[in-house]
């Protein structure tokens, strides 16, 4: 317990540096401090430097240095006892495995590190239609989508027959005149070349969740809807249901995510095609 209470003084009053500090003039006469042990295995005080965060309380601190401890204690004693009661053809499997992990990670870091270098990453307009052209079929919805505009403002708003006026209107005059007003709007979408999904629509327009998704899902000029705080003012422009193919502008993201994707693989296989005609060139692999 004392030696629990000299640790907490320590990373609960000294910083990293102060502690790394301590270690190394620790180091240079006698061994590291010892928090617990089980068996030939120890936990040292670098094992719990980062365990409590600065400005942590005392009795807080306390709790999770303890807690930490009684953790590390449970994991030694597990695996003390699986080592001990494990059969030899476990053991031998687990040992395999191990070591089928640490080549992956070996080989996955190389892969990455040469992607990294390697892989380009500039995608052009032309790549993403020509990819959309030829993968259509792949992108249809499984959401309805909308274009469509529209502004919500307070009901204490002042010009709101101008508003209206102006938005049931095709002319750019009236569009630009409503996008001076958008100063006192609490929300508004005015450019409808943009789809956005039913429910992202209802997020934004909470009165149309009581509206039937048949009447909302048509084409519509004006549709105004009010709530308790204020009045939505909203024009369906387009409209496309579940099953038909996605517009280009939804999913470009994710087209430039598949391209990448399907570069990677690409480069991959180049590298490793590389890897075995070198290694033919130079003898350094031979079949029997």
């Amino acid at each position: 317990m004392k030696k629990v209470v000299f640790i907490l003084f320590l990373v609960t009053f000294l910083s990293c540096d102060e502690i790394n500090n301590f270690l190394s003039s620790e180091n240079e006469t006698t061994n590291e401090p010892i928090i617990a042990s089980i068996g030939d295995t120890n936990l040292y005080l670098s094992d719990v430097v980062n365990v409590v965060p600065r400005g942590t309380s005392k009795n807080d601190s306390l709790v999770l240095i303890k807690s930490f401890i009684n953790s590390w204690a449970k994991r030694q004693l597990m695996l003390k006892k699986a080592a001990e009661s494990i059969s030899d053809v476990n053991n031998k499997q687990i040992n395999e495995l191990v070591k089928n992990y640490e080549e992956s990670l070996y080989i996955n870091g190389y892969k990455e590190s040469l992607i990294n270098q390697q892989l380009d990453t500039v995608i052009s307009e032309q790549s993403i239609q020509k990819y959309y052209t030829n993968n259509k079929d792949n992108f249809r919805l499984n959401e309805e989508l909308l274009q469509l505009k529209y502004i919500y403002f307070g009901k204490d708003f002042l010009d709101k027959k101008e508003a209206i006026k102006k938005f049931k209107s095709n002319s750019i005059e009236d569009l630009e005149g409503l996008e001076n007003l958008t100063i006192n709007f609490k929300d508004y979408m005015l450019r409808d070349s943009s789809w956005v999904s039913y429910d992202d629509v209802l997020l934004k327009i909470p009165p149309f969740r009581y509206i039937s998704k048949e009447k909302l899902l048509k084409k519509s000029k004006f549709i105004q809807k009010e709530d308790s705080l204020g009045v939505y003012l909203v024009a369906v422009n387009n409209v496309l249901k579940r099953n038909e193919i996605a517009p280009i502008s939804y999913i470009r993201s994710n087209i430039k995510q598949l391209i990448l994707h399907k570069r990677k693989i690409e480069l991959v296989r180049e590298i490793e095609k590389t890897l075995i005609n070198d290694a033919i060139k130079n003898n350094e692999f031979k079949e029997y």
